[in-house]
């Protein structure tokens, strides 16, 4: 699913940020994409992605 439409960033390149390059805010998402540097629609469901995939992970390593 595309979160950002503007740029056409998706969920999966969000998760895979987050997994493989250990990014765990939106600050850190932006310096790698360009995430929410136009319209700013996609900054709240990219945060909601990147807590469910922090979540997820933590769940896994307990």
């Amino acid at each position: 699913m595309y979160v950002c439409l503007c740029h056409g960033i998706s969920d999966k390149k969000i998760k895979k940020l987050v997994i493989e390059e250990g990014i765990s805010d939106i600050r850190g998402i932006k310096k790698c994409t360009a995430l929410g540097s136009q319209c700013g629609k996609c900054v709240r469901p990219a945060k909601e992605i990147i807590d469910e995939t922090l979540s997820t992970q933590f769940r896994q390593a307990s």
